[in-house]
């Protein structure tokens, strides 16, 4: 099957499993959930929805299965938006990318000996350079 057509139909999971999650799933194990991308086989049978969940390890487990639950709903406003001969079944699989990336971020920081409140100070004085300048600045130019 063509790449591209894999792509749209992707896409299209991604969108109307972050739409219905959002804003029509009522089951109140399922909160602080991103939908970070989609998977579909080539055949279109099967598609994998990567999710980022906020919380503890149980929180996350406790979303994941309120997901599970919930996937035949999904399913079905999938349908709706698809023309395809077939429905792809939907399987939700925990995304640890964010995850990782704050911990390298983490690691880096601590190779090069940089505490966290390092990083806060120098963000706030990037701010400030960004920024116009203060009255402290303008009141130490004096003309003669």
């Amino acid at each position: 099957m063509k790449t591209h057509r894999l792509a749209r139909v992707a896409e299209a999971v991604r969108e109307v499993a972050s739409e219905t999650i959002l804003y029509e799933l009522r089951d109140p194990r399922v909160k602080l959930v991103t939908v970070t991308r989609a998977e579909v086989s080539g055949d279109l049978q099967h598609a994998k929805i990567f999710v980022s969940i906020m919380g503890t390890e149980k929180e996350q487990q406790l979303t994941l299965r309120g997901l599970k639950h919930a996937a035949g709903f999904i399913q079905s406003k999938l349908a709706r938006r698809l023309q395809t001969r077939f429905t792809p079944i939907i399987t939700f699989v925990l995304d640890q990318g964010v995850k990782r990336s704050i911990e390298i971020t983490r690691l880096i920081n601590e190779a090069l000996g940089k505490p966290a409140t390092d990083m806060e100070a120098e963000e706030e004085s990037e701010e400030r350079a960004d920024g116009p300048p203060h009255r402290a600045d303008s009141a130490d130019v004096t003309t003669d």
